[in-house]
């Protein structure tokens, strides 16, 4: 796991010492992803900066930019490649110095070029690539977008960075200025996250997943290497409940793969105990290291759960506690974490348990993604709940939303709220508001406030994702996949786990494993009518029917109780204001 920044000065031959000074303190912003190492390479106009957080291959030999023999070709690269030694054996092994797994994609873009390379690679990775002789930048992001990759054109400069802090310091240290886009700021209302591919500044873009973008003098063009297939299989529930298991198996078996201590987040949730019994069932003379988050109110409290999971499988478990005294700076922190609004509050207490757990290991497995592939979010109940007590009155949607929305100040607006959600006949806003974002009847005050002009579709992302074809729940599970969890869940991880050097990995989202679990019908999904039916009757004789049979818990702190300063705003409104 590490932090990339560098850049190409467009049209220049060479990059100059004040350039490299800059680009320097540009990437020691991200020390916090790198602590181990550093290193940088200038090849022509390209300056490649590397910080390093050492997991596999520690010896020096791993270090990064990594040059092909003749210099003219630099590589860095973020995250893990967990298939490397298969694609390592295809390219020829007699070919690579070191056991990195990034050395791959070096000696496979001169062996195949970048897109064979991008088929062939699974995991959670940015990279970025120049080639001297071609002038030209590659840039990839994985699959699912685990790993960040931020970028701007400006000032005769392309800059690429994994986090928007050094891109902002080099603007800084260059004099170049960023000017925030209010569209984006409106998309953080309505989203709670800023979407990619935008930022906070209008000039930096995010690379989105499954892209990968090309550089070629000062045009950019990005394509998308892979999308998510929805073909339904056949077979029996068995048969299904089977492969999913193995597929699970795997996938966690690759991911334990390392030469530093690797643990596991245990929510005592169902995902995050799946993986920790796959571990043990696999490796029962190794104990596997958990580590748990509790509260100080026992309605969020859930370490009950995840000491159950740990005295089963025999884990060497930690637990912390939190009280509230550690909300009193959270929007700062936020700042700090993301370089902009983000309005996650589980942020919290992911950075708590990422910081405790990397006293013990540097890698720690999560279940993050379980929701979105296998149907666990409550809302994907509650759209159906709606969408059959609306469909009487859809015929009237225009009439009865209208009425509804004309009072929406003071006193009338409290009463409406808890009558809201009834007023949405649009599935996407409804599913917008489900979530807890701000669908476009809720944001015409801040529309107005940062000058958005009122024919801006708000619900842009969820209108580019949206699959009419797919059964509601699938439909939604769909869009979830593509936005919520690389812009929400998958950002908020890597932001504050990396601000700890935690590297923080994510078994239930390699290639194959997703791509089944959208081949399943929703029959099986939501098998017995339950959230993550199928996912239930799979594990039925390995987990404890007390893990199985609870309910749905989010990883969210107790902000209500702690927040003495009570208010009727959202999160992502109490952010918003704290940042204008």
């Amino acid at each position: 796991m590490c932090g990339l920044f560098g850049f190409v000065q467009l049209g220049a031959q060479s990059v100059s010492d004040d350039d490299i000074a800059a680009g320097r303190e540009a990437l020691h912003t991200l020390t916090h992803r790198g602590p181990d190492q550093w290193n940088d390479a200038i090849v022509g106009p390209c300056y490649m900066g590397h910080r390093r957080l050492s997991i596999l291959d520690l010896s020096e030999a791993g270090r990064q930019p990594m040059l092909s023999a003749n210099g003219q070709i630099a590589l860095t690269v973020n995250g893990e490649i967990y298939n490397y030694k298969s694609v390592r054996d295809e390219i020829g092994r007699d070919q690579f110095k070191t056991e990195s797994d990034s050395e791959v994609v070096l000696h496979g873009y001169t062996a195949w070029g970048m897109d064979r390379v991008i088929d062939s690679i699974d995991g959670m990775y940015a990279a970025v690539l120049w080639d001297q002789e071609k002038r030209q930048l590659h840039m990839v992001r994985d699959r699912i977008g685990v790993k960040p990759l931020l970028y701007a054109q400006i000032g005769g400069y392309f800059i690429w960075a994994s986090e928007l802090k050094a891109i902002k310091k080099f603007c800084d240290l260059k004099g170049f200025k960023l000017y925030e886009d209010p569209e984006a700021l409106l998309d953080f209302l309505t989203y709670r996250y800023i979407p990619a591919h935008k930022t906070l500044y209008k000039q930096v873009k995010q690379l989105q997943p499954a892209r990968h973008a090309v550089l070629s003098g000062e045009d950019l063009s990005v394509r998308q290497y892979w999308t998510l297939p929805t073909n339904e299989i056949t077979a029996s529930n068995d048969e299904m409940a089977e492969r999913l298991r193995v597929l699970i198996a795997q996938s966690v078996e690759e991911q334990l793969m390392g030469d530093v201590p690797v643990g596991f987040f245990l929510s005592g949730g169902m995902d995050s105990s799946i993986l920790v019994a796959e571990a043990a069932r696999a490796h029962p003379q190794t104990p596997p290291m958990t580590f748990s988050i509790g509260y100080d109110h026992a309605a969020h409290d859930e370490t009950h759960y995840a000491q159950m999971i740990a005295d089963t499988y025999h884990a060497q478990h930690h637990v912390e506690r939190l009280s509230g005294d550690l909300i009193d700076d959270l929007p700062r922190q936020i700042m700090d974490w993301y370089d902009q609004p983000f309005g996650d509050n589980s942020a919290l207490p992911t950075y708590h348990v990422s910081k405790f757990a990397r006293q013990h290991a540097t890698v720690a497995l999560s279940g993050d993604g379980g929701d979105e592939l296998f149907g666990g979010y409550h809302w994907y109940r509650r759209l159906l709940k709606f969408q059959s007590f609306q469909n009487p009155l859809r015929p009237f949607a225009m009439g009865v939303q209208t009425a509804l929305n004309r009072g929406r100040s003071g006193i009338v607006q409290k009463l409406l709220k808890r009558f809201d959600a009834w007023t949405h006949f649009d599935p996407l806003a409804l599913h917008c508001l489900l979530i807890d974002g701000l669908p476009p009847s809720h944001t015409g005050k801040y529309r107005e406030e940062l000058g958005v002009a009122k024919d801006y579709d708000a619900l842009w992302l969820f209108r580019e994702y949206d699959r009419p074809d797919l059964p509601t729940r699938k439909r939604m599970q769909y869009i979830d996949f593509h936005t919520f969890l690389p812009d929400d869940i998958l950002t908020k991880v890597d932001r504050v786990s990396m601000a700890v050097s935690l590297e923080a990995r994510v078994p239930f989202l390699s290639k194959d494993l997703c791509e089944f679990a959208f081949s399943l019908p929703e029959s099986f999904l939501y098998k017995n009518g339950e959230l993550k039916g199928g996912l239930k009757y799979a594990y039925k004789d390995i987990l404890p029917p007390e893990i199985l049979d609870r309910g749905k818990k989010g990883f969210s702190i107790p902000l209500r109780q702690w927040n003495k300063a009570q208010s009727n705003l959202t999160f992502q409104e109490q952010i918003y204001l704290r940042c204008r």
